[in-house]
């Protein structure tokens, strides 16, 4: 059975009794209603430091038992933050640090079209910055005493204009890419023409949602969702697919993989420029 959204509105509250916490959030696919009844539910904890940890760790003896351990923030990484991976009555519960100030820099950034992707285990294309305001703006806020995070939320519900533009403009990464893939055929380099496939397709996913106002927030299922917005290049997905398909260390299928790809990126920018008349 899920968690009720009473016992998920509890539990919220109860977090913010720990000093440092200043707001609890649903988010993940449980937040978009695309969850399976297997799907963890993952609560972002958005904090000003100092977080009280010891304190914090108290809480999650008493909701999930002996051995629930949490980390200091930053113990995940830089970008992905902290917290700890918890078992609440039989679920998955995942609780997220998100350092709040922080999400406000990255909204700032992004209001202004200002991005970066920055390395992190676990996210091969990187963790965009502007994904701390997407994932607030497509979360379910359930405590927020003062307001501050229904207000940014609210915000970034409307996709910034200089972002998306940016973005878009972002596709010469995707040409260049292109043309440096070439280079390693001869040599028969899969691993690098594949390096080089991924992080194409990464970054016409990224242009297409900003093109079309949407957030993505993360690497996982990025071709599948671009596939879906209107106005994407035609098969967008399984055109995608053959070329992975097509990688192997023979220089002719290399070639067509490339080839492939090189299309592809043509029909993202002229789908992104249609987008943002």
């Amino acid at each position: 059975m899920a968690l009720t959204d009473t016992g998920l509105t509890d539990l919220a509250h109860r977090l913010l009794t720990v000093p440092g916490v200043v707001g609890v959030v649903l988010g993940g696919s449980r937040a978009r209603g695309t969850h399976t009844e297997d799907s963890d539910y993952d609560l972002g904890l958005y904090y000003r430091v100092p977080l009280d940890t010891g304190r914090l760790g108290e809480l999650a003896t008493e909701v999930a038992g002996p051995g629930s351990g949490l980390t200091e923030p930053g113990g995940w990484g830089p970008w992905v933050d902290g917290g700890g991976w918890l078992r609440i009555d039989g679920h998955a519960v995942d609780w997220i640090y998100r350092d709040t100030d922080r999400v406000h820099r990255c909204w700032a950034d992004a209001e202004q079209g200002r991005y970066a992707f920055h390395v992190q285990a676990g996210h091969p294309l990187g963790v965009p910055d502007f994904s701390y305001p997407g994932e607030l703006a497509l979360s379910r806020i359930l405590a927020d005493p003062t307001g501050e995070l229904e207000r940014l939320r609210r915000r970034a519900l409307i996709f910034p204009r200089p972002l998306a533009e940016a973005l878009v403009a972002g596709l010469w990464e995707a040409d260049f890419l292109v043309g440096v893939a070439r280079k390693a055929v001869s040599r028969g380099d899969s691993a690098y023409v594949a390096g080089c496939l991924f992080r194409i397709a990464g970054v016409c996913a990224h242009a297409l949602h900003g093109a079309a106002g949407r957030w993505l927030i993360n690497e996982k299922g990025a071709v599948a969702a671009a596939a879906l917005l209107p106005g994407a290049p035609e098969r967008f997905k399984p055109r995608m697919d053959a070329v992975f398909a097509a990688v192997d260390g023979d220089p002719v299928r290399l070639s067509t993989a490339i080839d492939l790809v090189a299309d592809l990126v043509l029909e993202t920018a002229d789908a992104c420029a249609m987008m943002l008349r």
